[in-house]
């Protein structure tokens, strides 16, 4: 979580010491009774013996993973090399503050906002692949639906009244009219859209008996990376199977998968393969910052960030090639469960109220600036590199 509040300035009574956003309480002593330290080793050893019999007990975590060369750390789908980069940027003590705490849990999201005096929150986290989500549904339940709920609830505990929430166009599933506008029926057709709808829903019962100010932005697929080079997408090697046509096709480029495989060349489409609207991500950071400037209490504003225009994957994957100069060799595939064949935007209400338009939509050249990153950091975050690849 990172923090651009404004640190309350009234006294607090004493707390127990924080450690990775969790409160661990200060030690009391215990009667030294025998019996007691008997049957608490007694318990310690029944658990142990339990545990042991667990298939999943000699599983190595995810995070003991190790990759030469590669740097990982806890953050699940982010990376702390990126908070360290921005917080170069902004070097001035307390200009950008990192909470390292999970926002499942309640009693660390609560301790956050006591001890802040916070005027919004932007809300990206989120586990965010439509493949995934149909494979383990409960984690997209959890971590985005869930999740979004304990939120809502310190915000309103500590009387936080804006929202800036990151939605999808996964919630509106395969609609029958193109292109989509913000009035299209949501019928999310897999478990990734459908959570972010139930959060959607979660929000907007909230509102309606509070004076909150909710900006809602549905994302199309978004694609690019920092054009001045200091962050780029780094996902973890255990994610690319799931991730997204972006990474896939850099991976390719470099040579750390055999090819590209695309999924699905049968949908009704010109040419067979999906059609997507990819939103540059520096467009879409621009689309926050003026959804945060006008925000108004009480009012609910929605909106689609896309470009308004539909690119087939085929006319990805040509555009990747141009872009990487690389040969990709690549694999056509059975359809991915929960994909659909066709989603682009309708931009004109964000443009309307707004004034917001994507100034990004060269797909090449936004594939060539993410190229850069990808070429100069071989390792992600772990180290830089400028050598060619």
């Amino acid at each position: 979580m990172l923090n651009f509040s404004r640190s309350r300035a009234q006294t607090r009574p004493n707390r127990s010491h924080p450690l990775g956003g969790m409160d661990f309480a200060d030690p009391k002593k215990k009667n030294g009774a025998v019996g007691k330290i008997l049957l608490a080793a007694g318990l310690t050893a029944l658990c142990i013996l339990i545990l042991k019999q667990s298939p999943s007990f000699n599983s190595p975590s995810p995070f003991s993973r190790h990759e030469e060369g590669v740097t990982h750390d806890n953050l699940s789908r982010g990376n702390l090399g990126a908070v360290k980069i921005l917080q170069g940027l902004f070097p001035e003590p307390g200009r950008l503050q990192f909470i390292y705490a999970d926002l499942g849990d309640p009693k660390a999201m609560h301790k956050i906002f006591s001890e802040n005096a916070f005027d919004a929150v932007m809300h990206f986290a989120a586990v965010a692949y439509v493949g995934e989500s149909t494979l383990d549904p409960l984690k997209y339940y959890h971590n985005i639906t869930s999740n979004t709920l304990g939120i809502m609830e310190a915000m309103a505990a500590h009387n936080v009244n804006t929202l800036i929430y990151s939605s999808t166009c996964a919630t509106y599933g395969e609609p029958e009219k193109m292109p989509i506008t913000e009035e299209t029926p949501q019928i999310p057709i897999n478990p990734y859209g459908k959570a972010k709808k139930m959060a959607e829903d979660i929000i907007l019962d909230f509102h309606k008996n509070s004076d909150m100010a909710v900006m809602i932005l549905r994302y199309f697929n978004v694609i690019g990376s920092d054009p001045e080079g200091r962050l780029g997408e780094a996902p973890r090697p255990e994610l690319r199977e799931h991730g997204r046509i972006s990474g896939a096709c850099f991976d390719a480029a470099r040579g750390i998968t055999p090819g590209l495989k695309v999924r699905g060349t049968d949908y009704k489409t010109p040419d067979g393969t999906c059609i997507r609207d990819y939103i540059d991500v520096t467009d879409l950071v621009d689309a926050h910052v003026k959804a945060l400037n006008k925000a108004k209490p009480g009012h609910v504003g929605i909106y689609n960030v896309g470009t308004g225009r539909g690119r087939s994957v085929k006319e990805f994957v040509e555009a990747c090639k141009k872009a990487t100069g690389a040969p990709i060799k690549v694999e056509y595939l059975p359809r991915r469960p929960g994909d659909y064949a066709e989603v682009f935007s309708d931009p004109s209400k964000i443009l309307r109220e707004l004034n917001w338009s994507a100034q990004h939509t060269d797909l090449e050249k936004s594939l060539q600036v993410a190229w850069r990153w990808q070429k100069s950091h071989r390792n992600g975050y772990g180290s830089s590199s400028t050598a060619s690849i």
